[in-house]
């Protein structure tokens, strides 16, 4: 019977990861040294897994490499049920925040869009979107459709008609967005099945 500790290959995985950060950086082990006060051998018995990371000698790692411990480790997540994700930077400018964690069919995300002050420029490709407007009001172009909407408002569409969207009026507007990309639709309910 294996006695090994459930949690001994996330300590395996603390050595690579913490030469792969260094790397990264471009840090010497001397300048990190300099930066945590934990000594060169001490740093190098830790990359090369012949010392145990210790809470006393990562703290000072995740400050110098300002990241949270958890990256320093590789922690699993666990029932946290907060979405905690990376914003992205959108083409024409705007933020969207990934909501959805994994790969998966449809994919849900929160904008902000800026003025982009431009003329719509109408794009096509494959997938069907549902965009619910937060705060703001949006500019939606689609084909021949000149649409605007308010908070509480939602358009849906299938994204190989030609469309654009944007601020209405000048100010950001916030807004949710679900996207398929083989073109599945979204299923709305207005009331439970009798």
């Amino acid at each position: 019977m294996d006695e090994t500790p459930p949690y001994q290959a996330v300590l395996d995985e603390v050595a690579p990861r913490l030469r792969r950060l260094r790397a990264k950086r471009g840090l010497t082990l001397a300048a990190l040294s300099e930066t945590t006060g934990i000594s060169k051998s001490t740093l190098s018995r830790l990359e090369s897994g012949q010392r145990r990371p210790s809470l006393e000698l990562l703290l000072p790692l995740a400050g110098a490499y300002q990241v949270p411990l958890d990256d320093l480790v590789g922690a699993p997540e666990v029932g946290d049920p907060r979405v905690r994700m990376t914003p992205r930077a959108m083409a024409h400018g705007g933020t969207a925040v990934p909501l959805t964690r994994g790969p998966g069919p449809l994919q849900a995300y929160k904008m902000l869009i800026p003025d982009r002050g431009t003329e719509p420029e109408l794009r096509t490709h494959e997938g069907y979107e549902w965009l619910y407007v937060l705060d703001g009001r949006l500019r939606l172009v689609l084909a021949e459709h000149d649409l605007i909407l308010g908070p509480g408002e939602v358009a849906e569409w299938d994204t190989r008609l030609p469309h654009w969207f944007g601020s209405a009026d000048g100010r950001p507007v916030e807004v949710l967005s679900l996207f398929g990309r083989q073109g599945e639709r979204i299923h709305v309910r207005a009331k439970p099945r009798t």
